[in-house]
């Protein structure tokens, strides 16, 4: 990797696509994997069907509290360190919804992966557009694109395999190979702008 005169490595930006790609097919992946296995969670934590909605509920409002302040906080504590920090957590909040005693617990886990993985769509598409020059970013767009348009189709046929085959628990545990994925080619391969890196300085001081 060679580094360019602002310090950044120079790093294929299709690489950087693959890289954010890997987070945000993860997080919109989790908008719809819980939906069909909203059964057998409710039966497996002795909850009513009306209050398993929970699970799913929970994490899209918390989505949403969270996405009109994503552009402040990525400003403020620089896309990298933001999106690493969210990874991470939408990471471990997935291994923890998987071991959730009760609903109640599932439910607060859901509510950290929606503030987490609320910051992840965002924040990538803007690390993705700051690697491509103008004329090819609608191209990039179009390959990024791709992870948001499988998600949500993808979501119900893997939740009701794994649940039927295996465990509701499953649905989450997927998340854990891919966030170590993304977790490993975030740290490796993206990299803040000088002049976020110039705003986020001001947080270390």
């Amino acid at each position: 990797m060679e580094r360019r005169d602002t310090g950044i490595p120079h790093i294929n930006p299709w690489i950087i696509v693959i890289s954010v790609m890997f987070s945000t097919f993860m997080e919109v992946l989790d908008t719809t994997v819980v939906n069909v296995s909203l059964p057998h969670i409710a039966g497996n934590l002795s909850a009513t069907p009306e209050e398993a909605t929970w699970a799913l509920t929970s994490y899209l409002v918390a989505n949403a509290i969270i996405l009109p302040i994503t552009g402040w906080l990525a400003n403020y504590f620089g896309r990298k360190r933001l999106l690493m920090t969210s990874v991470v957590g939408f990471t471990s909040a997935s291994f923890f919804c998987g071991f959730a005693p009760s609903l109640a617990w599932l439910v607060a886990f859901r509510i950290v992966q929606g503030l987490t993985g609320g910051v992840l769509q965002p924040v990538s598409q803007a690390v993705m557009l700051e690697a491509f020059p103008p004329a090819q970013q609608g191209k990039a767009m179009g390959v990024w694109g791709l992870g948001i348009v499988v998600a949500p189709m993808l979501g119900p046929v893997l939740g009701g395999w794994l649940t039927d085959n295996y465990s509701w628990r499953w649905i989450f545990y997927v998340n854990i190979p891919v966030g170590i994925a993304s977790i490993i080619m975030t740290k490796l391969f993206i990299f803040d702008p000088p002049y976020i890196r110039r705003s986020a300085a001001k947080v270390d001081t």
